[in-house]
């Protein structure tokens, strides 16, 4: 093989060779990638004379992971970055286009994230059960806040303010579209919705908005061409959501009635992705995520408090059956429908959110989906080419030519044995390599 072609440009180039490469859809014959600047110049083929050369010998190259539900923070998108999490998608935040200019200036090795502002919810609704009362900020908020340096902790409190300010109350037709214009004007990526009576969440009777008003969000928020997610933890607000055309399910229904095969059939019809967070399901059933927190290349990597997070759970709906999600989940993939992980983490460590971490809980959530029946090359497409496919972030969740270049290197084959997903020797992300 000819090894001396030569580059023209003055920016860096990097070769990884040797490496099992899946690129984003299965693996594939190049062992080697060449990465100049912030993208994939080639796949396979001869490497520049110039470039400098990571033998991959043994290790497996993925494009950088994606979540697909989360709530984020400066923090989280950092530790997000340690796991190969490159993306982050907030589905309820303050990570807004101006958010994100706002919060993200002075910041660098932290994962991309895109965000749907603040959710479209009735007033009192969800996610008011999981707030402290009142309008103070939380003390387990304020504790991180003073981690921060005084510039990140204005650029945090400046993002929210500017985020929230002019937020409206939803009570009407006219509210909600409204309350969808100012998402749209504050750079939001794609339009959350709230159907949730609470009582997977341990809160029964909590107000939800009208089918009438919720249609007309969703409809608002497509003639600004925004996709639109909705939040549902059971099968009969799984189906509204369908009936008011939806693009996406922010999880996975947890119980499973008789009507699920049809359920199911109406979800592949419409065309609608679904991100199930198992991770969150078990949560919510009562259990731990200790067996993640207790492997080394997760501890090493967490402070204390998410360690602590991780080794508690939601646990407000333990008469629930995991079982139950697994099968749930893999009728809507063998349906066709597109399934994408996520995890719906909390921006910062809160007591009672439990079982779940920036970054860590991605590698769980695979694991998951391996064990209700994924292939482990089918999960690793649910955490890459498709969650970019269906949020439209055509630059990335693949290693081809012309592709961002964001990549995770580990040890081992992940495509036969998930775990090793776990096992991170190198992050890149815009073609710089993180360092540990």
């Amino acid at each position: 093989m000819n090894n001396s072609i030569p580059s023209s440009s003055v920016e860096k180039v990097t070769a990884i060779t040797n490496a099992r490469i899946f690129d984003g859809e299965k693996v594939i014959e190049a062992r080697s990638i060449v990465i100049e600047g912030e993208t994939i110049i080639a796949v396979g083929g001869d490497v520049p004379a110039d470039a400098a050369i990571i033998d991959a010998e043994g290790a497996t190259l993925l494009p950088g992971l994606i979540d697909a539900h989360v709530h984020t923070s400066v923090g989280g998108l950092r530790d997000a970055l340690n796991f190969g999490v490159t993306t982050e998608l907030e589905m309820n935040g303050d990570f807004t286009g101006r958010g994100r200019a706002i919060q993200l200036k002075n910041a660098d090795d932290v994962a991309d994230v895109r965000s749907a502002g603040t959710a479209i919810t009735a007033p009192g609704g969800h996610p008011d059960e999981l707030l402290p009362d009142g309008d103070e900020i939380p003390e387990f908020v304020l504790k991180e806040l003073a981690k921060l340096s005084d510039e990140d902790r204005e650029a945090m409190l400046a993002a929210y303010a500017h985020d929230h300010e002019e937020v409206p109350q939803v009570t009407t037709v006219e509210e909600a579209i409204k309350h969808v214009h100012t998402q749209v004007d504050n750079g939001a990526d794609y339009i959350k919705i709230m159907i949730e009576e609470g009582t997977v969440m341990g809160a029964p009777g909590l107000p939800v908005l009208s089918d009438e008003i919720l249609k007309a969000a969703v409809e608002e928020a497509h003639k600004s061409g925004k996709i639109v997610i909705a939040h549902v933890l059971t099968a009969h607000s799984s189906q509204t959501a369908i009936d008011l055309g939806v693009d996406g399910l922010g999880h996975l229904f947890i119980d499973r009635p008789g009507y699920t095969p049809e359920l199911v059939q109406t979800i592949a019809d419409s065309g609608a992705f679904v991100t199930p967070c198992l991770v969150l399901n078990s949560s919510i059933l009562g259990n731990p995520a200790s067996e993640l927190a207790n492997d080394p290349r997760v501890h090493s990597k967490l402070s204390p408090e998410w360690m602590d997070i991780l080794n508690s759970s939601f646990n407000t709906f333990p008469q629930g059956n995991l079982e139950n999600s697994f099968k749930n989940v893999m009728d809507l993939h063998k349906a066709g429908v597109d399934i994408l992980v996520g995890t719906d983490v909390a921006p910062v460590p809160v007591p009672n959110l439990g079982g779940l971490a920036h970054g860590a809980s991605v590698h769980h959530e695979l694991q998951l989906l391996v064990k209700a029946g994924f292939t482990p090359i089918e999960a690793l497409q649910s955490a890459t080419s498709k969650p970019a496919r269906r949020f439209g972030l055509t630059d990335r969740g693949r290693i081809a030519e012309g592709a961002r270049a964001d990549l995770v290197l580990v040890d081992g084959d992940p495509t036969t044995h998930i775990s090793d997903t776990l096992s991170i020797k190198a992050v890149w992300f815009k073609g710089a390599q993180k360092r540990s």
